[in-house]
Formats: structure tokens, C-alpha cells, sequence
């Protein structure tokens, strides 16, 4: 069983283009939050210092059975991406109006945590409205084929 911890308000707010999967580095008890899914999207994003990429503002809950080792909730994590993806996430990001933003924290089945990442586009409010009715016109179909 593989446990996925979803950005759903990154779908809602941004026009994804393409994805990525990213390592990440976490300490121990890191780890051990997240497989109890204590994480927050809120307001995470990605950015590029010195050629690297990293995650700023994700959330990881403080695990409950840590020591004083325990560590610090929300803090810049490094993202792990090879020499090739990264240059075409940097050229990417010179466009205007395209972010990267974690969608996604899941575990492999090798047990290793993964950050799935997408270069999107900011929606306008139009767009999201668009959203909205799409959603509700599904919703009613599947009602609807209930009976």
C-alpha cells in the first residue's frame, strides 16, 4: 500500500504542463511524519538557489515519539534531480508566469520519498470558475446515471 499525500489546490490554482519526480532530502524523523501523512501543501513552492532546486514552505508535522532531535516543521528542503532536468526547469522558469509546484509526496516501493513536481502556469479566475462548472457537470452526470 502506497501512501500519497495530494496538493489538490495546486491543480485548482495552477495550469500543469508537465511533471517531474524529484528525491528529496529529510531527516529521520521526517520520514517517519510523513508516513503517518502529516503534510501541508500550503503555499509550498519550488525555486532555483545556486543551481539547486529547492522546496520552501512544505510542511511536515513534528513527529509525535521524537526526542530533542526532533526536527524544525517548515524549512527549505533540497530537491534531488539529475544535471538535465534541472536545466530544463531553469529554462522553463525564465518564461513568465510559470512556477514549480509540488503535487505530490509519495513513497516508492523501495521505500524511498518522492516529490512529484509540475511547472504550471497561473490560472485567471475565469478559468478556475471554468473548473468549478466542469466538476459540478460530472457530479451531476454520475448522479444522475445512479438511478
Amino acid at each position: 500500500m502506497t501512501k500519497e499525500m495530494n496538493n489538490r489546490q495546486a491543480y485548482f490554482n495552477y495550469a500543469i504542463e508537465e511533471k517531474f519526480v524529484a528525491g528529496i532530502v529529510l531527516m529521520g524523523t521526517e520520514v517517519k511524519s510523513i508516513r503517518e501523512g502529516k503534510v501541508s501543501f500550503n503555499d509550498s513552492f519550488c525555486l532555483f538557489d545556486k543551481g539547486e532546486l529547492w522546496v520552501r514552505a512544505l510542511f511536515i508535522a513534528s513527529y509525535t515519539h521524537g526526542s530533542d532531535n526532533n526536527h524544525i516543521e517548515v524549512h527549505d528542503r533540497k530537491l534531488l534531480l539529475n544535471k538535465r532536468e534541472l536545466k530544463k526547469l531553469q529554462n522553463r522558469m525564465k518564461d513568465k508566469g510559470y512556477t514549480i509546484v509540488p503535487l505530490k509526496v509519495f513513497f516508492t516501493d523501495k521505500n524511498l520519498v518522492k516529490v512529484e513536481i509540475g511547472i504550471g502556469r497561473g490560472k485567471k479566475n475565469y478559468d478556475k470558475r471554468e473548473t468549478i462548472k466542469g466538476r459540478d457537470v460530472e457530479k451531476e452526470i454520475k448522479r444522475l446515471l445512479k438511478r
